[in-house]
């Protein structure tokens, strides 16, 4: 019994300083879906117009994705520049308020789109570059738990709305984009000073291998993206709350002995079996393969972004730099439609068109699939390396210093490598707990590292190596 009661105090314990990141999260992954995400929105069903805002939203989203590829320098840490975190929250509610103002006014529901679905890109484009700062400052373990946990809270978010009509639908649509900015700002908020991120970010490449594989996927998933039935799909449906229940509830009862890489090359055969069920669609029906094409694309984006936040930890990379070149990559599945739609132009029949599909599908599968194997482990680099090892940019002078007055101890009282990496973390004022996940080493390890610092430069406590060193000590 007590063994059991200790089991689960564990399994809370995971799950703390997480939930406000949850709530925000999956209020806003529901709001996209009942807006311009999902085929089904309950607010625009009545609404008489043949644009499709999906395209301006999509439009949006990949533009401010690029954007922030090329300029994030400037604007990270993106919780702490108060201009972007007001046009996310003014992009989702702009999107809402027109949404509502459309099925009012429907002589005017083309521009009132045209301008929500704009905003609604910007907005939630940048809400996902919020968030994913925010998950970031978490450990990896916790990264896969709450990341899983949102993304189920926002399929039974958006199903709870579906039912909602009139007034009441229009009122969730407006209150679910300032829930989520509210929980963020105070996800955020929690987050310790020492564990934000910071400005400075090396200079190194990207993993472009762990991109083209995402790539791939999306391009194969847009060919078959608009021909799956209603069940399935990446957006809050039925087939997403199955993949996200199972991921999350073997994580969290089965923690300690979770291993993230048994579902590292799952996708592949999901994606496979799923396209060679095309051709006999007509025989066992459509649901067959499109609850395994949607389960592994969304299997797979889950993934992605799980990688990227390890690498961006191991590499001390800023998550944002690498979670709007993903985001970015909404242009292959966007692309992957029109190939799709150009084939239907070209008046083939409705079986020679699946084989085309299913064939030029394969091909994809083929290149992802020797881009997964080329990797050998979970946490390779994917491609990506650090180019210049000369320091952070950005750095403060009380940063620079900090780090002059690491090596120099490092040199004088011979400390390891990794013993320098512990001081150098000590020195920024991090925690056991954080420098233990950062480099991946267990606390009795950590404790050992420490003593043997302290026995090296002639110390018995923190106080007392800040004193060493010259700096004061952080809280």
């Amino acid at each position: 019994m007590l063994g059991e009661r200790e089991s689960a105090a564990e399994r809370r314990a995971l799950m703390a300083g997480g939930r406000l990141y949850i709530v925000a999260y999956g209020c806003a992954r529901a709001w996209a879906t009942l807006t311009f995400t999902g085929t089904d929105a309950a607010v625009l069903a009545e609404v008489p117009w043949s644009f499709d805002p999906h395209l301006t939203f999509d439009a949006a989203y990949i533009a401010i994705s690029l954007l922030l590829v090329l300029c994030f320098r400037r604007f990270i840490p993106l919780n702490e520049n108060r201009w972007v975190k007001a046009a996310s929250a003014a992009g989702m509610v702009v999107a809402s308020l027109c949404c509502v103002a459309a099925w009012w006014l429907p002589a005017l529901s083309l521009p009132l789109m045209i301008i929500g679905s704009l905003a609604a890109g910007l907005g939630y484009g940048l809400f996902l570059l919020l968030a994913a700062e925010v998950l970031a400052t978490f450990s990896l373990l916790r990264i896969f738990l709450f990341l899983s946990a949102a993304m189920l809270l926002g399929t039974v978010i958006t199903f709870f709305c579906q039912s909602m009509t009139g007034v009441a639908a229009q009122a969730a649509l407006v209150l679910l984009p300032v829930l989520a900015a509210l929980y963020l700002q105070n996800a955020y908020g929690q987050v310790p000073t020492a564990e934000r991120p910071k400005r400075g970010v090396p200079k190194f490449s990207y993993p472009w291998k762990l991109f083209a594989l995402y790539g791939l996927y999306a391009f194969a998933y847009g060919m078959r993206a608009n021909q799956l039935t209603a069940e399935a799909g990446q957006h809050s449906s039925v087939s997403t709350f199955v993949l996200m229940a199972v991921l999350f509830l073997t994580a969290y009862f089965a923690s300690k002995r979770f291993n993230i890489g048994l579902l590292y090359r799952s996708p592949v055969v999901l994606m496979v079996c799923g396209f060679l069920l095309v051709p006999a669609e007509s025989l066992l029906g459509s649901a067959a393969s499109s609850w395994l094409i949607s389960i592994s694309f969304s299997l797979m984006s889950f993934l992605v972004m799980f990688l990227l936040y390890d690498i961006s930890k191991r590499m001390g990379v800023a998550i944002v730099a690498f979670m709007a070149v993903k985001n970015a990559e909404q242009l292959f599945q966007v692309l992957g439609g029109a190939a799709t739609d150009g084939l239907e132009l070209l008046g083939l029949p409705a079986a020679t068109e699946n084989v085309v599909v299913t064939a030029i599908v394969g091909v994809l599968i083929l290149a992802a699939t020797v881009l997964l194997f080329s990797e050998k482990e979970l946490a390779s680099k994917w491609g990506v390396g650090i180019l210049d090892a000369g320091g952070l940019v950005e750095r403060t002078e009380e940063e620079e210093q900090t780090a002059v007055r690491v090596q120099e101890l490092a040199e004088t009282y011979r400390l390891s490598p990794r013993e320098t990496e512990v001081l150098a973390l000590l020195a920024e004022g991090k925690t056991g707990r954080v420098i233990q996940q950062e480099l991946f080493i267990a606390e009795g390890t950590f404790k050992a590292h420490t003593r043997h610092i302290y026995e090296k430069v002639g110390v018995n406590s923190r106080k007392e190596l800040f004193e060493v060193m010259g700096i004061a000590q952080r809280a």
